[in-house]
């Protein structure tokens, strides 16, 4: 499956410059699928107590996935769940000379939707970390988890036609902000809220409902007396697929925002709102490109 698009937004943290750059492909027969993704995606983390060594959890974990998908369920093995992925915690539980794995579903707030016990393995092909034995186990397993989201599915509908189809009122679950220095975090999440609400979405902290989410990541680099402060938007859907990232960079001087961010939280807020808008209508809405060239970047000077 191709990406739809890509958009990337860039724009001044301080000084009001910036650049909006877009990337689109050719979405071809697959474009209404993207549009509308799957309402989940499966993450498979590594099972760190189902009697493994670090190496072999990484490979059960990718041949688990890989049968997943195999059985058409959208999985992915992946240190740290998206947002909005719904995480299959592994564990297992030895007895006698057989091991009895274990697979919950939990939803992206981390609440349980179900739980299933694997047939007995033998403990001498799962001690030893056999390829063989971990494949047996994740095909036949994997019917397992199949039936667990049948079961879910029946009861409740995850995705949102409307708003993905771009109408109603989108939910956006506000993953939070991690790397900035003082209330940076805090002020920046709280402001996102707001200018996102005046946008006509409606932000939320749990991830049920929530057609998209975004997540902030800061980074901040001292060198001498400035300090370079870049910020990530990332945007992204149910199915763990990326629609784009506001991306912010300036210099301040150094150790300016160690305490309050204030104001700045408040300009950084109202400038990447507005990117992650345009992130969305373009993922509701993808133009028709017959010639794709290379893209251009359009600044707009202060």
């Amino acid at each position: 499956m191709r990406r739809v698009l890509l958009p990337l937004a860039m724009l001044g943290l301080l000084s009001g410059c910036g650049s909006y750059y877009s990337y689109w492909g050719n979405p071809g027969g697959d474009s209404p699928r993207l549009i509308r993704p799957p309402a989940y995606r499966i993450a498979v983390p590594l099972p760190t107590q189902a009697l493994l060594t670090d190496a072999g959890a990484e490979r059960f974990s990718n041949t688990l996935a890989e049968a997943l998908r195999v059985a058409e369920v959208p999985a992915v093995a992946i240190a740290a769940p998206y947002p909005l992925d719904w995480p299959l915690r592994v564990s297992a539980e030895r007895r006698g000379d057989r091991l009895v794995p274990r697979y919950e579903l939990l939803d992206a707030d981390g609440e349980s939707l179900g739980s299933a016990d694997g047939a007995p393995v033998p403990l001498r092909g799962w001690g030893l970390e056999e390829e063989a034995a971990f494949k047996q186990v994740a095909e036949r397993d994997a019917r397992l988890v199949v039936q667990l989201l049948e079961r879910v599915e029946a009861a409740r509908k995850a995705s949102d036609p409307a708003a993905l189809a771009g109408q109603g009122i989108i939910r956006i679950r506000l993953a939070g902000v991690r790397g900035a220095p003082g209330d940076g975090n805090r002020s920046l999440n709280d402001q996102m809220r707001n200018f996102l609400t005046r946008l006509a979405y409606l932000p939320q902290d749990n991830a049920e409902g929530a057609t998209y989410a975004v997540q902030g990541q800061v980074e901040a680099v001292t060198t001498g007396d400035k300090q370079r402060i870049e910020l990530q938007w990332i945007v992204t859907r149910r199915d763990g697929y990326e629609l784009g990232r506001v991306v912010q960079l300036n210099e301040v001087p150094r150790g300016s925002l160690n305490g309050l961010w204030g104001d700045v939280a408040y300009v950084v807020a109202e400038q990447a709102a507005n990117g992650i808008r345009e992130v969305l209508r373009n993922a509701a809405q993808p133009p028709e490109i017959t010639n794709p060239q290379t893209p251009q970047a359009t600044v707009v000077r202060p």
